[in-house]
């Protein structure tokens, strides 16, 4: 299974936030930040690299339901993924 066309856009812009975030988090240490906002900002790179890898079983999801192959395996495929980021 590929991430489908539409899905990519939209995981490349959340990557891309996100590596901005990790930038940030970078400096705020380099800058000796409090570490409840480091840990805040941390937080907020996470949340938007599961939202990424949600996109993308989703995009896998919805090929895996007009599949004609083996559904039960690629179902089951799709499942270890979605509880790898749980």
């Amino acid at each position: 299974m590929r991430v489908s066309e539409d899905a990519t856009g939209d995981v490349i812009k959340r990557l891309r936030r996100a590596e901005g975030q990790i930038r940030g988090v970078i400096g705020m240490l380099e800058d000796g930040r409090d570490c409840a906002e480091v840990v805040m900002q941390l937080a907020a790179v996470s949340k938007a690299l599961d939202r990424a890898g949600f996109k993308i079983i989703v995009s896998g999801l919805q090929q895996c339901m007009t599949a004609t192959d083996d559904q039960s395996v690629n179902l089951e495929r799709m499942e270890k993924l979605f509880l790898s980021l749980a």
